[in-house]
């Protein structure tokens, strides 16, 4: 049966989905890009500082499932430029410090509210 994971603690979806879904084993969350709980955009900031944004909204997510970073398999990091990739990684690795999932990132042509990374993953719950 799926559930639909909901938080304040995350900015609220920007369109027609939810801000995570899941089956009791696996947890999927939408892209989180970096908005503070509010909806304001923080496209003007470092991607040092739009990632941990972007980590901050995936932890609430996470935490609302029952979840921490620990329980997270898999990681889609899309990036608006791949030259922001070290910077982004080094925020990264500060958020997975232990046994890190596994994680692909690319380049896109844009993202919502001109933000220049977003994160997804996938979490186990059991």
């Amino acid at each position: 049966m799926k559930r639909i994971i909901e938080t304040d603690d995350a900015p609220a979806a920007v369109g027609a989905y939810s801000q995570a879904t899941s089956n009791g084993s696996l947890l999927f969350t939408a892209g989180q890009i970096p908005l503070t709980a509010d909806g304001d955009p923080l496209d003007d900031e470092s991607i040092a500082a739009q990632t941990e944004q972007a980590l901050y909204n995936l932890d609430a997510v996470l935490d609302e499932a029952g979840a921490t970073s620990a329980d997270v398999l898999k990681v889609t990091v899309y990036l608006e430029d791949i030259d922001d990739f070290d910077e982004m990684n080094e925020t990264y690795a500060d958020y997975f410090d232990h046994e890190p999932p596994a994680r692909s990132a690319v380049e896109v042509a844009a993202l919502p509210k001109g933000v220049g990374v977003e994160i997804e993953a996938v979490a186990s719950l059991e």
